[in-house]
């Protein structure tokens, strides 16, 4: 029967309310920084992650930010984005609290490994498998981040 569109079940409201409700998506990836504005110029200077930056509510601190565009549409209101913003810590971090770890989707792997290292950035390890490579590196506060290349 091709050609026949059908149309979508209509599911009643006593139904839906009993679906699990579950994650969309990322909306956001806030890492606490020691030094922000640091971590950030390093972000920038290494990955070419370009923030726009202000003050919180109160004045005391400084915060940056930037979003990933996954699908690019004229209208805003159909744009789909990804924020990652450095923020200001309330007290010092101490260096154990870095458990998380932010995957970066990368277009030349050996390339930005290149830069990376001719900067002095050592990379911990690398992995390559039949769906993508894989390497890892640490930001100036300890951060380990995943670089990404799919295949």
């Amino acid at each position: 029967m091709s050609g026949v569109v059908k149309e979508p079940l209509a599911v009643s409201h006593e139904v839906a309310s009993q679906m699990p409700v579950r994650v969309a998506g990322i909306g956001g990836v806030f890492l606490k920084a020691t030094d922000p504005a640091t971590l950030a110029r390093w972000y920038t200077k290494h990955l070419g992650i370009a923030f726009q930056s202000g003050g919180d509510d109160c004045g005391t601190s400084q915060n940056y930010w930037t979003e990933f565009v996954c699908r690019d549409d004229a209208d805003h209101a159909k744009r789909v984005t990804i924020v990652f913003a450095i923020q200001s810590a309330k007290s010092d971090l101490p260096p154990e609290r870095h458990a998380i770890e932010i995957n970066y989707r990368v277009a030349d792997l050996d390339r930005l490994l290149t830069q990376l290292q001719a900067a002095g950035i050592a990379v911990e390890k690398r992995e390559d498998y039949e769906y993508g490579r894989f390497a890892w590196i640490r930001d100036p506060e300890n951060n380990r981040l995943e670089l990404y290349e799919p295949r």
